[in-house]
């Protein structure tokens, strides 16, 4: 059976690029209507993605001061998706911190029913003090507690799918999807995961962290091919070279400063305040990824740059272009499917979930130009051959346990440590 790549796009209000909502010619308000949602799904499905993916967390950051957010909640969304789509899947994320799993598990569970089997569950831990303080709380969990509630919480959820004898899924169970590099993040990914978002900037570490986590994944007593890996890939799109580097230009121009300094600085857990562009961060600043809190991802994904390269503070700056670290790929459809092959076929990544630069226009250059360039090389579907989710990712239905005993209810000390 010839294997072909996995492909989602990430509907990340109007792009993935911190100044993208001020691109010409995009609305900048767009993420706020529904409509941007299902458009860009309908095109994603005559594209034949596998999946749309919505991010989300509990919370209204600051940030929103400097771009559009993530305002309309993941499970609404894909409603109003799954009712306008037939085929496409429909991943949306949901913090294991904040929620309780028997409801969770409920919401997830009917809008997977209803939509014929195409919802996939994006488990994240919610970092961060305007979380907590959302929640009533007066400091967010540390790091470890926070995934081992994942872990305790996600197989509780699990548990809950496996008992529906009503309303139960064309595909077994919704899909659970895990995003983590942290050694905390990538045993849970082991454990639970059966697609791993990863945000790899280098190719022998996308593999390596591949392998690690199919090896993971056999020592729990899954196999390899249980776990479908997706780095994350932010594509600027041009139809000569000259014009992608034009484009990736204009974004870096209209990327608003306090926006990207001040999301840089909640990456690493420090002030950036009056440090001048023209100078490297201080390396005393910075600690290791293991010890740091927040999102250890992304701080991993930003110290090494910094360890590797030592580049100016404005030249990092836009380097990550306000998108968090994430690889950025510039160039014409055939250079970037270059790139997309050489991944998939090396080893490093079963397929891609995929940040536009700006939407939807990056977006539609994607699904007009690139995808038809895959399709040619024979490395992406040109027809859906399953109604499921499940089905596109290659997953086997998981088998329905019969007399399960009864999980037990999560552990006091987990609970009373995240309050």
């Amino acid at each position: 059976m010839t294997r072909h790549l996995r492909i989602n796009v990430n509907i990340l209000n109007a792009g993935v690029f911190g100044g993208s909502w001020r691109y010409p010619g995009t609305d900048g308000l767009a993420s706020y209507t529904i409509e941007h949602y299902t458009a860009i799904a309908k095109k994603a499905e005559a594209a034949k993605l596998d999946a749309v993916f919505l991010a989300d967390g509990p919370v209204i950051e600051p940030l929103v001061r400097h771009r559009p957010g993530n305002s309309l909640e993941p499970t609404t969304v894909l409603a109003r998706i799954a009712a306008q789509t037939e085929r496409i899947g429909l991943i949306g994320t949901l913090s294991s911190s904040y929620n309780d799993p028997a409801e969770l598990a409920r919401r997830v569970g009917d809008l997977d029913f209803i939509s014929g089997g195409r919802i996939g569950w994006n488990v994240v831990t919610t970092a961060g003090a305007a979380a907590a303080r959302n929640f009533g709380r007066t400091g967010e969990p540390e790091h470890a507690l926070r995934y081992r509630r994942a872990a305790d919480f996600t197989r509780r959820v699990v548990a809950q799918w496996a008992e529906r004898r009503t309303f139960a899924s064309p595909q077994g169970r919704p899909v659970v999807v895990q995003a983590g590099g942290s050694s905390d993040g990538r045993r849970l990914a082991s454990q639970v995961g059966e697609v791993i978002f990863s945000a790899d900037q280098d190719i022998d570490r996308a593999r390596a962290f591949r392998d690690e986590i199919r090896a993971g994944a056999v020592e729990f007593g899954r196999r390899p091919d249980d776990v479908v890996v997706l780095p994350g890939l932010s594509t600027v799109l041009g139809s000569t070279e000259e014009e992608a580097r034009r484009r990736r230009e204009t974004l870096d121009e209209i990327l608003p400063d306090a926006y990207a300094r001040q999301r840089l600085a909640g990456q690493l857990g420090i002030s950036l305040e009056g440090l001048p562009y023209d100078e490297p961060l201080p390396r005393g600043l910075l600690v290791e990824p293991d010890d740091a809190g927040g999102s250890q991802t992304f701080y991993r994904i930003v110290k090494a740059i910094i360890d590797r390269e030592n580049p100016p503070l404005g030249a990092l700056l836009r380097r990550l272009s306000g998108g968090g670290g994430h690889r950025i790929v510039v160039g014409t459809p055939e250079q970037v499917a270059d790139d997309i092959q050489r991944w998939f076929q090396e080893g490093a990544a079963d397929g891609f979930n995929v940040m536009p630069d700006v939407l939807p226009s990056g977006f539609d250059d994607f699904a007009d130009q690139l995808i038809p360039e895959l399709q040619r090389r024979g490395l992406f579907r040109r027809e859906y051959d399953d109604t499921t989710l499940r089905g596109h990712l290659g997953l086997d239905v998981p088998d329905r346990p019969r007399d399960r005993p009864r999980e037990p209810a999560l552990s006091h000390d987990v609970l009373e440590a995240a309050r």
